[in-house]
């Protein structure tokens, strides 16, 4: 009996599965009929934009569906790559090749699962060209579905320096209002924090690509399952490990690259927030796990420490920046980057515990802080303003919202219970086994997590009433409840049993560590 294309191109689906929503509201935009005069009814548009959301959502609904029926045929316990699909693309050993393992797995689910909660967090908020808006969410969804799927170099690249042209979109299209001072030019804010957006991962990325070219010329291929395998020269080495930290360093991002993080996340919409922090920081992370450490064992030992000393500052520098800020994304934000040092500083141990930390710290972190961001869109809907200053004392007014809000600021801290203990106390496991004096610093930064996030609370949640424009500040509504409250479930499973996610992690993570340690030996470094 043949199996149907969908048995043997589940992530080929999965991947371009939301281009067809897009494709589908492009189609109806283009048979809505305009005026003699060229211009649009307002009801016409109405619905367009209607129809537009409807099929956003259900293309989004779709798509995590069948990461389902992905996960359903994945077996945790192999370690090597699954559900494997390869064809020649461009040639000459330059192929279109997917595959999942247990490193990868988990964000292609954690992706189509935060892209219905993204859009319904639009579903009121975006009101102008909402039609181009969730086509650019759709397109960017393939893009980063696509990263943590793809087993060619190029291919990789493809959609990793994808995703960033629909978030440049996202972000200098539907941001916030407002005017900056750029070079004696005056320009949106929206628009600046675009293009430094843009400016920061694209040169990054170019090193990546000439080390990519590099790598091809040497090997003759771009199979990443053969590259991992090819033992590189180790003076090579570390000229191609720093080509590809330059450009995940940016995208995680680590201090001092982080610049670009905090304008990209204030000026966002809600949903943009989301997404960056919850999936498209990832990358990062993921790509240090996927090339970094397999590719460049030798260098990755030699940088090592150059990294926990980057880490630490992260974890301990933007804390203290985060205590110091008056805007509730820009705090949060800071918090992103602090936690992400923890995720850095656990792969680079080299130990499982520290790996699998690193791991589950990204998708903690995804849960918790893309929740947080969902947290201040709700109060910006209603005030418009993302001023601590400008609130206080919104438990008498949102009890629910204040509940939701407290739990989600403990995940941060890492409150145990919560997925966020999880993955910052392996991630400061696997580093006590490599020097104390790292999980010492590390453990001083939760502390500092503790005193932003319970000001940030405290100013917001607690405190007299006394503000007119809050008076009269409504709860959250059945759609924001769906939305937080999913993201509290997920994040109370995980810290209460994180087991499923460290089994399908734990193959994957064994063999990458012995293969690592292996190189080692072998160059002479152990």
């Amino acid at each position: 009996m043949t199996e149907s294309f969908a048995d043997q191109h589940w992530l080929s689906l999965v991947t371009f599965l939301p281009l067809v929503g897009a494709a589908f509201i492009m189609l109806r935009r283009w048979m809505m009929k305009a005026n003699e005069d060229g211009s649009v009814s307002s009801d016409e548009q109405s619905q367009v934009d209607n129809v537009a959301r409807w099929v956003a959502m259900l293309a989004a609904v779709g798509t995590f569906l069948v990461s389902l029926g992905v996960y359903a045929l994945y077996d945790p316990s192999i370690a090597g790559y699954q559900l494997v699909e390869e064809f020649d693309w461009i040639g000459g050993g330059i192929g279109y090749k997917m595959g999942v393992d247990g490193i990868s797995i988990l964000f292609v689910l954690l992706t189509t699962f935060f892209m219905p909660i993204c859009v319904l967090a639009s579903w009121h908020s975006i009101k102008s060209r909402v039609a181009d808006y969730m086509i650019a969410f759709l397109v960017l969804e393939t893009l980063m579905i696509g990263v943590f799927c793809a087993l060619d170099l190029f291919l990789f690249y493809f959609f990793f320096e994808g995703s960033l042209i629909p978030m440049f979109l996202i972000i200098g299209v539907w941001g916030s209002k407002g005017t900056k001072e750029f070079a004696g030019v005056s320009m949106p804010s929206r628009v600046y924090a675009a293009i430094k957006f843009f400016l920061y991962t694209l040169l990054g990325s170019l090193l990546l690509l000439i080390a990519m070219a590099w790598m091809y010329a040497q090997a003759g291929t771009t199979d990443i399952p053969t590259l991992q395998q090819t033992a590189f020269p180790a003076g090579a080495q570390k000229w191609l490990w720093l080509a590809f930290f330059a450009s995940f360093a940016v995208k995680m991002p680590m201090w001092p690259v982080h610049t670009w993080l905090p304008d990209a996340h204030v000026q966002a919409p809600t949903a943009g927030s989301v997404v960056l922090a919850a999936i498209l920081l990832k990358m990062g992370g993921y790509g240090f796990l996927r090339f970094s450490l397999p590719m460049f064992p030798i260098a990755s030992a030699d940088f090592a420490p150059l990294v926990y000393a980057l880490s630490i500052i992260a974890i301990i520098y933007t804390s203290l920046v985060a205590l110091a800020q008056e805007d509730m994304k820009k705090l949060i934000a800071y918090s992103s980057v602090a936690h992400m040092g923890f995720v850095t500083m656990g792969i680079f141990t080299g130990t499982k515990q520290g790996i699998e930390g690193g791991l589950f710290q990204m998708l903690s972190h995804g849960f918790i802080s893309g929740a947080l961001f969902l947290c201040v869109g709700v109060v910006y809907d209603r005030m418009h303003t993302r001023e601590i200053a400008a609130y206080g004392g919104l438990v008498h007014r949102m009890p629910i919202y204040a509940f939701l809000f407290l739990f989600f600021t403990l995940g941060n801290v890492g409150l145990p219970g919560t997925s966020g203990f999880v993955g910052e106390i392996l991630a400061m496991t696997g580093a006590f086994k490599v020097n104390s004096w790292i999980a010492f610093f590390a453990a001083f930064g939760v502390i500092l997590s503790a005193a932003y996030a319970l000001r940030l609370y405290r100013q917001v949640v607690y405190g007299d009433l006394t503000k007119e424009a809050l008076m009269s500040i409504p709860d959250v509504d059945r759609r924001e409840l769906l939305s937080l409250g999913v993201l509290m479930a997920f994040a109370l499973y995980l810290g209460f049993n994180p087991g499923p996610a460290l089994t399908v992690f734990s193959p994957a993570v064994d063999l990458l560590i012995n293969n690592y340690n292996a190189a080692l030996a072998a160059g002479g470094v152990m």
